[in-house]
C-alpha cells in the first residue's frame, strides 16, 4: 500500500475546527468502491468477512428468496420494470417471505445500485455466513464423501471470481476458500456473475493462504495449484478421489509464490493455439469438470 503523502508544510489536515467535510465538488458524495479488491481493509471476524449485503440482478435476487438461508432485509424493484415471469416470481417469493418491497424509480435503483447492471432489482440481506475452514476439509458426515475445494489466490476481478463460483457449485465443489486480503468477497458484481451460486456453495474467509494449505494436508485434502508452466498435464493428473483443493491464481500473476510452494502438485491445461493463456474462470472451469469427472459419485 502506498504510504500518505506527507502535508506540505503550513497546510492544515482534514477540515477546519467546526467544519464537518462535505462531499466532493459537485454537491454530491461519490459512489462507494464495490470490492475489496488490492487488499482493502475489511473488519476482522466471521461477520461480514464475505459480504454478500447487497445482491442485485433477477437471477442472482431469486435465488436469494429460494435458499432462505439469511434473511431478506427488503427488496427493491424499479417502477418501470417489465412483467417478465422471473420478475413475478421474484414478487411472489418476496410476498411469501413477508419481505418489504419498494417500488423506486429507475435513477434510485440504479445510484444504490453498486454493479453496471442491475436489471431493476436488488435486495439487501444479512450477510453470507463464514463456515470454518477446518469444516470445509472435513468429509461430509452424511455421506462420508470428501471434500472437494476451489481455492482463490489473489483472484481480483469479481467478475472471475463470480464465474468462478458458479462452476465451482456446478461441478459438484463441496466449499470455495478465499484469502482475507488482496481479493475479492462476495460484491454485487460477484453475486450476479454466480447467478445463487453464494447461496449454496459453503465458504471459507481465512488470513493466509499458505498456511490454509499446510492445515488442509494435514486434514487430508491435497492441493493441486493450477500452473502454466507445470509439467504435469491438468488431464494426466493421478486423482483418485482423494479429498482435494483445487488451487487458482490471478491472471497474469498466476499462483503466489509460497502458494505454489504449499501445492502437492502442479498441473497445466495443454493449449494448441497461438495464445500463451485462458482466463482464470474458463481454466477454472476446464479442471472443476476433470476432477468432477474423476470424483467418485
Amino acid at each position: 500500500m502506498t504510504p500518505p503523502r506527507r502535508p506540505k508544510p503550513g497546510r492544515r489536515r482534514g477540515p477546519p475546527p467546526g467544519r464537518r467535510p462535505g462531499p466532493p465538488s459537485g454537491g454530491r458524495e461519490r459512489r462507494r468502491p464495490e470490492g475489496n479488491a488490492g487488499g482493502a481493509r475489511r473488519r476482522s471476524g466471521p461477520a461480514g468477512a464475505l459480504g454478500g449485503e447487497q445482491v442485485e440482478g433477477r437471477q442472482a435476487v431469486r435465488a436469494l428468496l429460494v435458499a432462505g438461508r439469511r434473511r431478506v432485509k427488503d427488496l427493491w424493484l424499479a417502477e418501470d420494470l417489465d412483467q417478465a415471469s422471473i420478475v413475478s416470481d421474484i414478487v411472489e417469493l418476496a410476498t411469501e417471505l413477508r419481505v418489504p418491497v419498494r417500488r423506486v424509480s429507475r435513477a434510485e435503483l440504479e445510484d444504490e445500485a453498486r454493479s453496471d447492471a442491475p436489471q431493476g432489482v436488488l435486495a439487501h440481506a444479512a450477510p453470507l455466513p463464514e463456515v470454518d475452514f477446518d469444516t470445509l476439509c472435513a468429509p461430509d458426515p452424511a455421506t462420508g464423501a470428501r471434500p472437494f475445494l476451489v481455492v482463490l489466490d489473489g483472484v481480483t476481478d469479481p467478475q472471475n471470481v463470480g464465474a468462478i463460483l458458479r462452476t465451482a457449485e456446478c461441478a459438484g465443489a463441496t466449499g470455495a476458500v478465499l484469502p482475507r486480503h488482496r481479493a475479492a468477497h462476495v460484491t454485487p458484481t460477484v453475486a450476479k456473475a454466480a447467478s445463487g451460486a453464494v447461496e449454496h456453495l459453503p465458504m471459507a474467509v481465512v488470513a493466509g493462504l499458505p498456511a490454509a494449505l499446510a492445515r488442509a494436508r494435514e486434514l487430508g485434502v491435497w492441493a493441486v495449484g493450477l500452473d502454466a508452466a507445470a509439467d504435469t498435464s491438468l488431464f494426466d493428473l493421478p486423482f483418485t478421489g482423494e479429498g482435494v483443493a483445487l488451487v487458482l491464481g490471478a491472471e497474469g500473476r498466476g499462483l503466489g509464490r509460497l502458494t505454489r510452494a504449499r501445492c502437492d502438485l502442479t498441473v497445466s491445461i495443454p493449449l494448441r493455439g497461438a495464445l500463451p493463456s485462458l482466463n482464470v474462470s474458463a481454466a477454472a472451469a476446464l479442471a472443476c469438470f476433470e476432477l468432477a469427472r474423476r470424483r467418485p459419485l
